[in-house]
């Protein structure tokens, strides 16, 4: 009984495989829906307020990274840590990935590199290193512990009855 137990906690923990693949799915299913989040901030600010790539890029990030956050602890990992700590740890990587990619992006626009093919560059390395920051520190103890995996969990163990 004991070792049921303790084999249902490092399922939670750490996920199968499959469980793996599928949070990846779903982190670019959800990043894809913060880009458009912030393809359309970025262009109404660049093209329409005519703000400066950074004045466009920085709350063009802010609201995708909002709204990432958001989904993606809930529906991805399905976390039920502490909002603050995670958010807390979100910003950390926010604190390295924001002054750097503002940085280069404003300098590769600076060089006549086109501002949405920075965009779309800074994107990518933010969709792939944001999964593995928050796949290996922010949630990796916390993985499969909100209600949506407890209430998966309960009806698995039904049908298994």
């Amino acid at each position: 009984m004991a070792e049921d137990k303790k084999q249902t906690v490092e399922n939670k923990i750490k996920p199968t495989p499959k469980q793996t693949l599928i949070q990846i799915v779903k982190f670019v299913a959800f990043s894809l829906g913060a880009g458009i989040i912030q393809v359309v901030t970025f262009t109404l600010l660049n093209e329409v307020a005519h703000f400066a790539y950074w004045g466009s890029y920085l709350p063009a990030l802010i609201l995708s990274v909002l709204y990432n956050f958001t989904v993606n602890r809930r529906f991805t990992f399905k976390s039920a840590n502490n909002v603050p700590i995670a958010m807390l740890k979100i910003a950390l990587y926010y604190c390295i990935f924001t002054p750097l990619s503002t940085w280069l992006g404003n300098m590769a626009e600076g060089a006549g590199v086109n501002e949405y093919i920075v965009l779309a560059v800074t994107m990518v390395c933010n969709m792939s290193t944001e999964y593995l920051v928050c796949r290996l520190w922010v949630y990796r103890n916390s993985m499969n512990t909100n209600s949506l995996a407890k209430g998966k969990e309960e009806k698995q163990t039904e049908n298994d009855k």
